[in-house]
């Protein structure tokens, strides 16, 4: 059922809850999007409490600022005191994975376990970004042309989301356009200031902090995700309780081998 959650600086936050068991609260990539794993949530619900939101600005959520990662911290925090959580499980993908890494090291006493899917590790990002960045259009093949000339230009609002069906389409190894296609619907508008504000952070060094980390983590990779898998190596050598699981699939696992992303999923959030 979908609830309002407020922030302590007054702005409404889209979640919704499902399932039984204990909590695990998920965080969305972008920035800038929304949540898209009402599949995951559902196939989950049967061992777990799952709630999705949509982070400020984004998705069904009131779309207003401040926009920082400081604020997002903030904001997954008074989503877990919402539901009344002492501890939950965080879930997070893509930049949600950064994300629920940041609030963990904030809150290590507030999270029982942290599940990394597709994110890019603690290194900075000029160790990976370049090679992102030609896999991009490696894998964009003949749609290239149309996405380069949409980047360059001031986009109406279908333009907007062509755009970037177009990009997501590079995160599938099988079946592309379709997969991407799903994920712009139903389709509420990427938040590009979100997105432009929180890229513009300067990520701090968090190596530290996760060597000193006691919470379980699972980091899931998709074996053919554009962004090198090797960023998030320096990840798992830093958390000192840590499996890792890689999957033949792209940037959302769960969509490519479904079975594979439950089974690992499942059986670490079942866990002790």
């Amino acid at each position: 059922m979908d609830q309002a959650v407020w922030t302590e600086d007054g702005i409404r936050l889209w979640a919704a809850k499902t399932g039984d068991g204990e909590p695990v609260v998920f965080c969305h990539g972008g920035p800038g999007l929304w949540d898209m794993m009402a599949d995951v949530a559902a196939d989950l619900s049967a061992v777990a409490t799952v709630c999705r939101w949509d982070q400020r600005g984004c998705g069904r959520s009131q779309r207003q600022g401040p926009y920082s990662v400081e604020r997002t911290v903030a904001d997954l925090d008074a989503v877990r005191a919402h539901f009344g959580w002492d501890r939950v499980a965080l879930l997070g993908h893509s930049w949600g994975a950064q994300l629920a890494l940041r609030y963990t090291l904030a809150h290590p006493d507030r999270v029982a376990k942290l599940v990394y899917v597709s994110g890019t590790g603690i290194d900075d990002d000029s160790t990976w970004h370049a090679g992102y960045e030609r896999n991009l259009r490696n894998a964009l093949g003949t749609r290239l042309t149309r996405w380069e000339s949409l980047a360059a230009k001031e986009r109406t609002a279908e333009e907007d989301q062509e755009y970037c069906v177009l990009q997501w389409s590079a995160d599938f190894a099988e079946r592309a356009l379709q997969h991407a296609e799903a994920m712009a619907d139903p389709w509420f508008g990427v938040n590009f200031a979100c997105n432009a504000a929180l890229n513009r952070e300067h990520s701090p060094d968090l190596r530290a902090g996760c060597e000193r980390l006691d919470v379980p983590a699972l980091i899931v990779d998709g074996t053919a995700d554009i962004r090198p898998r090797s960023a998030v190596d320096s990840l798992e050598q830093a958390l000192p309780v840590v499996s890792r699981v890689r999957l033949s699939a792209g940037h959302l696992p769960w969509v490519e081998d479904p079975a594979g992303f439950h089974s690992a999923v499942s059986r670490f959030l079942a866990g002790p």
